[in-house]
């Protein structure tokens, strides 16, 4: 069993897909520990309705991102947790720590890595003409939504929607790779190979796609 802890900074809703994924008994990690820099992050209730011990770090509170990160890690190694999972936390994460934690951290990001790094995501997608978008589960790295790329699921991008239905169709798909990410992870089956993460083929063996192209059926 892995111990995972959690940081957010705000809803929650990726944090609640892998809440629910964990409460299954057959699951290979659990949450040991939600910590947010924001104490008024909903992803706290959400965290404390499922019984799961939270953490507040508020950055505000530090004088340096190096002093914050330094009580973000004496924390994460108190609640003995074996990988970090981002979900919707706000903070650029500086080399040192994510180095210290190398191979360790996972993070969602809302397009097809490495399209449209950073903020804006959706707008952008509509702004740049692209067929299809989607979201992706990657290792992270020193350098911003870079890193190995574990699972994708990409999404038909409609010409008329606007960028707010377009994120949320999204969002139901990052609910659905962010599990299953982890568990790949968790139970082995997803190695990291220099940049590279090689999932084992009896994992996926119709090719490892998680959705239908070009529809958004959201059965598995």
């Amino acid at each position: 069993m892995l111990d995972v802890a959690v940081l957010v900074s705000g809803r929650g809703s990726n944090l609640q897909a892998l809440i629910d994924a964990c409460a299954d008994e057959d699951f290979p990690a659990r949450i040991v520990r939600v910590i947010s820099n924001n104490p008024d992050a909903y992803g706290l209730e959400r965290a404390r309705q499922a019984n799961i011990p939270t953490s507040v770090i508020n950055h505000r509170d530090y004088d340096s991102k190096e002093a914050f990160e330094e009580a973000l890690d004496k924390e994460l190694n108190a609640c003995k947790a074996k990988m970090i999972c981002l979900a919707g936390f706000m903070r650029i994460l500086e080399a040192r720590f994510v180095n210290r934690w190398k191979d360790r951290i996972l993070n969602i990001h809302p397009s097809l890595l490495p399209s449209f790094k950073g903020l804006h995501t959706h707008e952008r997608a509509l702004e740049s003409g692209v067929r299809f978008t989607g979201c992706t589960v990657h290792i992270v790295r020193p350098e911003m939504d870079d890193g190995p790329i574990i699972l994708q699921a990409a999404v038909a991008v409609n010409p008329d929607e606007t960028a707010d239905e377009l994120a949320a169709r999204i969002l139901e798909y990052e609910h659905i790779i962010y599990p299953e990410a982890l568990r790949l992870m968790a139970s082995g089956k997803a190695r990291i190979a220099g940049d590279k993460v090689i999932i084992e083929s009896a994992a996926y063996p119709d090719g490892g796609w998680i959705n239908p192209l070009p529809g958004d059926d959201l059965e598995l």
